[in-house]
């Protein structure tokens, strides 16, 4: 049982590690499962940062892990000076390397990190936003910031030893009238089937600017291996509520699931399903057995034994709180209308909660 903890938890933490590949389970390099204590990737006041949020992560084509983060310099508020960060395993999770600096602009906001790997040819997409780092949330959105979110792309072709320098895309993403944006925050996804086949797609919630103003879910996607990207399907609006931080992942039939954080739903996430590849998105309904405190979660399709599953991790709802019974496992029945999530095991232990942003599994 503990191996298979362990093995659950790695392919939570590495996102396209296992896909439905024409029935194939083993597509990459087998994961080793790591020691009893995973390490920490990112640790808080260290490396001359004062703590670590948005966490990502990525498996190359040779293997390696690739862990992506925002680096807040002097504490740990969601504006202010920012730098985008990466970490690199080479042994399945069990140790890794020192920080490497994606991107930084003096005193400026550089985070939500959204890496995608293109499957054919090992290129990595890494989608990021910006923005002045005086700007903060509630100025952006009143419309009355210096500036805007805007959003920018980089690539690697060396499994993330250098990257590009950022080209901004928020004319192709990003509709008139919105505000505060974020790509992720986690890791996309490239559709291995159907009509999509090859689609990158990438999840993404917005706020609207002005009085009134709304927020929603919503995804970006590209049809050439990442090189440009278009906006595409929000979610429906549901009265009162406003889904925002979401992850997406393919089902067993080539549809998409979009699983998205949400405010005032007693602590239930929402779940919509789309059958054209990200374009449009059904009604939006409540995962019940889904529980959260209102925090970033992570959606994750993977093969196991032959049966197609699905695994979610998770904030805890009581953080403080080790109860095996919300560890509860629902089998990914892909045939029904609604596809039913499996959560996945943690690895670590109640007195870490509240440190989300500073542990291995994200």
């Amino acid at each position: 049982m503990k191996y298979i903890q362990k093995l659950l938890a790695l392919v939570c933490i590495a996102p396209m590690a296992l896909a439905c590949n024409d029935g194939q389970e083993k597509v990459f390099p087998k994961i080793e499962p790591p020691s009893t204590v995973l390490p920490y990737v990112f640790q808080q006041g260290t490396e001359g940062y004062s703590c670590f949020r948005i966490p990502a992560i990525v498996m190359t084509n040779n293997g390696q892990l690739l862990a992506f983060a925002e680096g807040r310099k002097n504490d740990c508020s969601d504006e202010g000076d920012i730098d985008l960060v990466m970490k690199r395993s080479l042994d399945s999770g069990k140790t890794w390397s020192k920080l490497q600096l994606v991107w930084s602009d003096a005193d400026n906001t550089c985070g939500n990190p959204a890496p995608v790997v293109d499957r054919n040819t090992g290129t990595i997409r890494l989608l990021m936003t910006w923005n002045f780092g005086h700007d903060d949330i509630g100025k952006i959105n009143a419309g009355t910031s210096k500036d805007t979110r805007r959003v920018y792309l980089t690539s690697s072709t060396d499994n993330g030893n250098t990257w590009d320098a950022p080209k901004e895309i928020t004319t192709t993403v990003k509709a008139p009238g919105w505000g505060w944006y974020a790509t992720g925050p986690c890791h996309g996804i490239q559709i291995t089937q159907g009509e999509y086949k090859n689609r990158m797609v990438v999840p993404c919630d917005y706020m609207e600017v002005g009085a009134g103003r709304r927020g929603n879910s919503h995804v970006i996607y590209s049809d050439d291996a990442g090189a440009s990207w278009k906006l595409g399907g929000k979610v429906p609006q549901i009265s009162g509520l406003n889904p925002n931080e979401s992850t997406v992942a393919e089902l067993s039939d080539g549809r998409l699931m979009l699983n998205m954080r949400v405010g005032g739903n007693d602590y239930k996430r929402l779940a919509s399903i789309s059958s054209d590849g990200g374009l449009t998105w059904g009604a939006a309904y409540d995962e019940a057995m889904l529980t959260d405190p209102v925090c970033q979660g992570s959606l994750l399709s993977a093969m196991v034994k032959g049966s197609h599953r699905l695994f979610f991790e998770p904030r805890r709802h009581h953080p403080h709180e080790y109860d095996r019974s919300h560890e509860r496992r629902r089998r990914g029945e892909m045939g029904q209308e609604k596809p039913r999530v499996r959560r996945a095991f943690r690895l670590f232990r109640p007195r870490d909660a509240g440190r989300f942003e500073n542990r291995a599994a994200v």
